[in-house]
């Protein structure tokens, strides 16, 4: 029989942290970065080329979390059968963070821990573990930290089926994934619907992201015998598999390899003994990848970092497209959907183990659901994917229903409703009813709503020191940097404030960005982020006095431990940059890719890199 229950999940976790108030006007440097574009077939390159987002606005960044962690429980929804247990975080994007199988008491996934956020995600705060469910843009998802909907609503088959749903800000997308466990099933179905309700194109991204344990017999396996290697040095080449890609636990370096998959697709991870993870679906789910750390020190820290404590783990990934480096166009009015089984393998270890590639993917596929089967699920649950919800089992955020107020859509199955609306909202209902945004130039602003809609509307409003800072913001990001320009200027014009200027320093260089920093944190001292902002503004603009006065009577801790190193290294003061590394600080939001500690390291040392520092990806 199955149930669907409430319950809590109690673990040492991070506290998150509030939003870091200053738009983020640009995305990090990708971890990923094609040097080879012409060299690929023209579907793929015209895909890669195609709808990467320059910011993650309107979203803000999360960044404000460190490395404590105390006993605290996390809301949990938790869906079984005498077969699988399945819990999933609402809280937290939805995560599917455990899946157990009873009747071996196996746990299926990579089950962190802790709550640990690290900077990886678009909106910098990412944990690992699970199944993450990833909507949006090249990267993690901005809602991997953020609440969903949830509800129970009745399967085709009378068991209970979880649905969660949210609005993807980024895209301006709704979309639902409904859990469904069918009594006596030993799979897991994931049922994913992404609507386009607009009357344009839409770039859409998917991947579910499926992070389980990794041993030294740990195998992958896929329906294909070509993979694209992406190896963090530019390159995406064309490899054959299997080979040593097939253990990652071989490899040195972190990689990714996305299968060229043939056939129904499907991807598993399979222990030495011949026990592991499945997952399949239906065939718009097409993509399939292989994700690993790799052995060397920088990824073994990684692993550690993300999961103190922990043994390490790899990913195993299934999308829309067939590389994460890609998006596709979804025509105005039309969705999308697709079902994903998830199941335990139990398949003979000398076959899986082989050197016969074609015999080791036979055995395991003959232990998944057959395509038939997964057809006529997932034309079963199209039958109840317009069920509207009773009642909740939580509550996710006012955006979707703001854009309902906006302009009303028919989005049956997935309802937002007026008691989500929240004072983050309130702005911008009231712009509805013809009352623009002031204030005082001092207070933080709130968020800047981007899409066409709401800068349209914006544009008309009556001139004042904040309608023409969100003028500025949303121009950026429809890549109308002048304007956004302009805009800003006008801002400070009206009223001096630190927001305006501070993203005047964002996108200007040199001695003139140092100085307009100087000027926002002059009116905004305690404002830490903009703090680091502008030390690290001084210290690009060869301007290191400047950044000591920044840094005068600031804890040195953190973020601000690095840029004192650092400044004291552009001082000429070698000894006293190596002293904040002999103290000992760890920067919580060392961002993927990042290699500012073992930069500044090797200026001020000859010594190896301390592994507590080492976090280089090749």
């Amino acid at each position: 029989m199955t149930r669907l229950y409430r319950a809590g999940l109690v673990l040492p976790a991070a506290e998150l942290g509030p939003e870091n108030p200053l738009p983020p006007l640009r995305k990090p440097e990708a971890v990923a970065k094609v040097s080879n574009v012409d060299e690929l077939p023209p579907d793929l390159a015209e895909n890669i080329g195609y709808g990467r987002l320059d910011t993650p606005l309107p979203c803000l960044l999360q960044d404000a979390y460190t490395r404590e962690r105390t006993e605290h429980e996390l809301p949990a929804l938790v869906l079984e059968n005498d077969k699988l247990r399945a819990t999933v975080l609402p809280s937290l994007g939805g995560r599917l963070y455990s899946l157990v199988h009873k009747p071996s008491g196996r746990e299926l996934l990579y089950r962190n821990p802790v709550f640990q956020p690290a900077n990886l995600a678009l909106r910098d705060a990412w944990f690992a573990g699970g199944v993450e469910w990833n909507l949006g843009s090249t990267g993690h998802t901005t809602l991997t930290c953020e609440p969903m909907f949830a509800a129970e609503i009745e399967g085709p088959d009378g068991t209970p089926v979880l649905r969660l749903w949210e609005w993807e800000r980024t895209r301006d997308l709704p979309y639902q994934i409904d859990f469904w466990l069918p009594d006596g099933s030993d799979h897991l179905l994931v049922a994913v619907r992404v609507r386009n309700p607009h009357p344009y194109d839409v770039p859409v991204y998917w991947w579910s992201n499926i992070a389980v344990p990794q041993n030294e017999g740990t195998r992958v396996l896929a329906p294909a015998t070509q993979a694209w290697h992406y190896g963090y040095s530019g390159r995406l080449d064309l490899v054959d598999v299997p080979g040593e890609l097939t253990y990652p636990a071989r490899a040195e370096a972190a990689a990714d390899y996305f299968f060229e998959v043939t056939g129904r697709p499907w991807v598993a991870a399979v222990e030495a003994d011949g026990t592991g993870l499945a997952q399949s679906s239906t065939g718009r789910l097409r993509g399939r990848k292989l994700f690993l750390w790799g052995e060397s020190t920088g990824g073994r820290r990684w692993q550690e970092w993300l999961a103190p404590g922990a043994d390490g783990y790899l990913e195993i990934q299934a999308g829309l497209a067939r590389t994460q480096l890609e998006h596709l166009r979804l025509p105005p009015g039309e969705s999308w959907d697709w079902l994903e089984a998830y199941g335990p393998i139990v398949a003979d270890p000398a076959a899986v183990h082989g050197e016969d590639w074609a015999t080791a993917r036979e055995a395991v596929a003959a232990g998944l659901p057959s395509a038939e089967a997964l057809d006529e699920y997932h034309g079963d649950w199209r039958k109840i994917a317009d069920v509207t919800p009773e009642s909740f089992l939580a509550t996710g955020s006012g955006w979707g229903a703001l854009e309902n107020r906006r302009a009303p859509m028919c989005l049956p199955g997935t309802p937002f409703p007026d008691e989500s609306l929240g004072p983050e909202q309130e702005p911008w209902l009231a712009l509805l009813d013809g009352t623009p945004p002031d204030g005082d130039p001092l207070a933080v602003p709130p968020p800047t709503l981007v899409n066409r809609y709401w800068a349209d509307l914006m544009e008309y409003a009556p001139k004042n020191w904040l309608t023409w800072y969100h003028r500025g913001v949303a121009h950026w990001a429809a890549g109308r940097h002048s304007d956004a320009v302009g805009a800003w200027r006008e801002s400070v014009s009206a009223a001096e404030n630190p927001w305006a200027l501070r993203n005047l320093a964002v996108v200007t260089a040199g001695h003139e960005a140092a100085w307009l920093y100087r000027r926002a944190v002059a009116l905004a001292p305690s404002l830490r982020p903009l703090v680091v902002e502008a030390i690290a503004a001084q210290l690009a603009a060869g301007l290191p006095d400047e950044a000591s006065e920044l840094l005068d009577g600031l804890p040195v801790e953190g973020r601000i431990a690095l840029l004192t190193a650092r400044t004291r290294l552009a001082l000429g003061d070698v000894a006293g940059a190596k002293a904040v590394y002999d103290t000992g600080f760890e920067v919580a939001n060392i961002r993927e890719g990042e290699t500012s500690l073992s930069d500044t390291w090797a200026a001020v040392s000859e010594e190896p890199l301390p592994e507590e520092h080492d976090f280089r990806m090749k």
